[in-house]
Formats: structure tokens, C-alpha cells, sequence
């Protein structure tokens, strides 16, 4: 057992917060890291949704399959270099404050957009064009790996213990609305333009959208209060002349660390594939068209924001453990009977039933989780702390979950993949990983 899982001592039922109360509206508190969180998303998702039309114009068009190929290596790209974000980022929120943290991120986000909406094509700079590409994934990459850890201690530190799970329902729900807006416009702009002007120029319209949502983001972030708990830490540390590299804290901590990455490997890989690429499985392999795919998804995805808050709500009620275990074992269970029912038949009926259950269940760990990584680690290295493990099972996992069932090529030897996974990470959190819910994040563990 490490020093981080004996931080915080148990906090009883009726006990009093000693926490200091937040000095911003929760209002502002919620907006202030939801909207560029809901802005990372969105970035993520449109990049995917578009790359089949901007491939061929940063890329040779001679070979539409091989552009195509590299624009989605470029995509991965983005995800090797999230864990570096959250050591980059990490930094940052421990070192200098999370509310610097999370107006570098969005900036980061917004310029990776803006490069990306005015890149000159292959034809105009040949070869530079991909290169300029590729930075502008990295960018976002970074920015998506610190992020999460930045907005989630915030909000965490933020939050009222008693209501912290609840509080921290909102970075999944601001994440799927981004998500989802990213879905429609990439509709209402193949309603509205021609294929000859979606690949011309159509293309950069939803990247230029993400840029000045940026600003927006970064108006609203750069008005927010930091968090009295990081502030009081840091003050106390500078009392003490105490300060402890980074890197000397995640070895220190490295236990705490494979268990973030053992309770989330398996949530990864079941979240990337039910709500982001399982439009793309029903097609494939089970025989849907593009508008029963999309809509299941689409109200799969409605039922999940609405499901967030309610376990979030119930994870402050019953604790943080029982919850994601129901959800982790829940979705191991239904698996295969989940996909029994897409492979029915293609009826729209069945896919949104599939998606949804699936969804609610996963919902019963990601509502709370940003809290229950938070939980976990002192205030000295709570961004870090979680930010560069958790970045790591993302790129290991779910960045790799697309290429692993294309590997496979069946979607039901996928499914023993992804449900090894959700079994491993229950078990980490059952055996592993002590209750939280309660815990005084103002005390440092030592």
C-alpha cells in the first residue's frame, strides 16, 4: 500500500466538511471547466468525422486509400503524445496552479484547431502540409492529455465532498455534449454542401469553429478562482521550503499508478468502442446503414449524459467502489447478449437498446471517476499523479481499440478482448483500491 491510498482519513456519514467553501458560483465552477472540456472533445471527434475529406488535401490524392491511411496515423499520433501532456500539464496544476493548467490546455486546443482549418494543402507545399499536420496533433494530443487531470482536479478540489461525485458527473457530461455536436454538424454540413465543397474547403469549417470556440473558452477560464486547496497546500509547502520534482513523486507513487491504469484499461476499451466507433462496427459487420447507426448512437449517447448525474449522485450515496464494479462487471456481463441483439437483425430498435444498456452501465464508473482518481492522490501531485498514468492507459487501450478489432477481424473475438479488460479492472478496484467517497482532499498525504 502506498502513501497516497492512506492520504485521507474515512469520513463518516454525518461528518461536517472542514473543506474550505468555494469562493466562485458553482455555476461558473461547472461552466468554466465543462466548456473546454466539451472543447477537447469536439476537437477529437471532428478531426475523425472529416479525415475521409481533408486526407487528400494534405496528403498525395493520388492514392486516396494511402492519404487516407496517413491521416489516421496522424490521428494516433495524438494519442502517443497524451501521456506527455499529462506530464507536461501535470506539472503545471502541482506546480503553478490548476487554473493555469486549464487555460494552457484549451489555448493548446485552440490553436491545434486554428492550424488545422488554415493548413495549405499538398498541392500548394507538398510534403510540409502533412508535416504542419502532424503538429497540430500533437498539439491537440497534449492538450487532450492534460486536459482531463487539470479539469477534473479542479472541479474536485471545487466540489463539496458530500457532493463531489455528483459534481464530477458534469466532465463526462460536457464531454459527450462536445462529442455530439461534433456528430451534428458533420451532418448539417453534408446536408448542406456538395462532396466536390466539403473536400475543397467544407472540411475546414468544423476546425475553425473549434478555434474561436477557444476563445470563448479561454475568456471564461481566464476568470476563474484558483482552488483554495491547491493555494493553501502551496502556501504551506513554501512555509516549509518543501518542493518535490515531479518525477521523483510519480516513482515514489508508481504503485498508485498501475492501479490507474489497471482500473482503466478495461473502461476505456468498452466507452471507445460502444459510444465512439460502434456506428462504424454496425456498418461493417453488422450489416446497419449509415442513419440507423448514427441515430442509435446518437440517442445512445443522450441516454448516457442522462445517466451520468444519477450515478454520480448514487456513487455519493453508496461509495465510489460499489459503483464502478456494477458497471465494469455489469458491461463484462451483457456483452455478448448485447451484441446477440444488434446481430437480430438490422433494426434501429435493437442497436439503440444495445448502446444505451451498455452505456448506462459504464456511466456507473465514468460519473464519479474524475472524483475517485482525485481521491487518490495528496493535493502535491494530483494532475500529475493521475494525469500521466490514465494518459497512458488511454494511448495503450482505447487509442489502440479501433486497430485491435480491425486486427481481429471479428467483432466477437474482440468482445473476449474488451471483457478480459472489464474483469481486470474490477478486480483492481476490488482488491486494490480502498473507498473514497468522503475524503478531505485538503490533507496531504505523507
Amino acid at each position: 500500500m502506498t502513501a497516497s491510498d492512506t492520504a485521507h482519513p474515512e469520513a463518516g456519514a454525518t461528518a461536517v466538511s472542514n473543506e474550505p467553501a468555494p469562493v466562485q458560483s458553482t455555476t461558473k465552477t461547472l461552466l468554466g471547466t465543462g466548456v473546454g472540456n466539451a472543447l477537447e472533445w469536439y476537437d477529437w471527434n471532428v478531426y475523425a468525422s472529416f479525415a475521409v475529406y481533408f486526407s487528400t488535401q494534405v496528403f498525395n490524392k493520388e492514392d486516396p486509400t494511402s492519404a487516407f491511411l496517413a491521416t489516421m496515423a496522424v490521428f494516433a499520433v495524438g494519442f502517443v503524445a497524451r501521456p506527455f501532456g499529462g506530464l507536461v500539464f501535470g506539472w503545471l496544476g502541482d506546480r503553478i496552479g490548476r487554473k493555469e493548467a486549464l487555460t494552457a490546455a484549451v489555448i493548446c486546443a485552440s490553436v491545434g484547431s486554428l492550424i488545422i482549418a488554415i493548413c495549405p494543402t499538398y498541392e500548394q507545399v507538398g510534403w510540409l502540409a502533412s508535416a504542419i499536420l502532424l503538429i497540430a496533433r500533437l498539439l491537440q494530443g497534449l492538450a487532450h492529455g492534460g486536459e482531463l487531470p487539470s479539469a477534473q482536479t479542479y472541479l474536485s478540489e471545487h466540489a463539496p465532498r458530500e457532493h463531489r461525485g455528483l459534481w464530477a458527473s458534469s466532465i463526462y457530461v460536457t464531454g459527450t455534449i462536445g462529442l455530439i455536436l461534433g456528430l451534428l454538424l458533420g451532418l448539417i454540413l453534408n446536408a448542406a454542401l456538395t462532396p466536390e465543397q466539403m473536400n475543397a474547403w467544407g472540411w475546414r469549417i468544423p476546425f475553425a469553429i473549434g478555434a474561436v470556440l477557444g476563445l470563448f473558452a479561454l475568456w471564461i477560464r481566464s476568470s476563474m478562482e484558483e482552488s483554495q486547496v491547491f493555494e493553501e497546500h502551496k502556501t504551506a509547502q513554501e512555509e516549509r521550503g518543501e518542493k518535490v520534482g515531479i518525477f521523483s513523486a510519480l516513482v515514489r507513487n508508481w504503485k498508485t499508478a498501475l492501479k490507474v491504469i489497471g482500473m482503466t484499461m478495461g473502461l476505456t476499451v468498452a466507452y471507445y468502442i460502444w459510444s465512439v466507433t460502434m456506428p462504424s462496427i454496425a456498418q461493417t459487420s453488422f450489416k446497419y446503414d449509415a442513419d440507423q447507426a448514427f441515430t442509435a448512437s446518437l440517442i445512445g449517447n443522450v441516454v448516457f449524459i442522462v445517466a451520468l448525474p444519477i450515478w454520480g449522485w448514487v456513487s455519493d450515496r453508496i461509495g465510489r467502489k460499489v459503483c464502478a464494479i456494477i458497471g465494469l462487471l455489469g458491461c463484462a456481463v451483457l456483452y455478448f447478449p448485447m451484441f446477440w441483439l444488434i446481430q437480430g437483425g438490422p433494426d434501429t430498435w435493437r442497436l439503440i437498446v444495445a448502446i444505451s444498456v451498455q452505456l448506462i452501465l459504464l456511466a456507473a464508473f465514468l460519473s464519479h471517476a474524475p472524483a475517485m482518481y482525485a481521491e487518490m492522490f495528496s493535493t502535491e501531485q494530483r494532475t500529475s499523479g493521475f494525469g500521466v498514468p490514465y494518459s497512458i492507459a488511454i494511448a495503450t487501450f482505447g487509442g489502440t481499440a479501433g486497430y485491435v478489432l480491425t486486427w481481429m477481424g471479428n467483432p466477437n473475438s474482440f468482445a473476449i478482448y474488451s471483457i478480459v479488460l472489464l474483469v481486470l479492472s474490477s478486480a483492481t478496484i476490488l482488491f486494490f483500491i480502498p473507498e473514497t467517497k468522503g475524503k478531505d482532499l485538503s490533507e496531504a498525504a505523507h
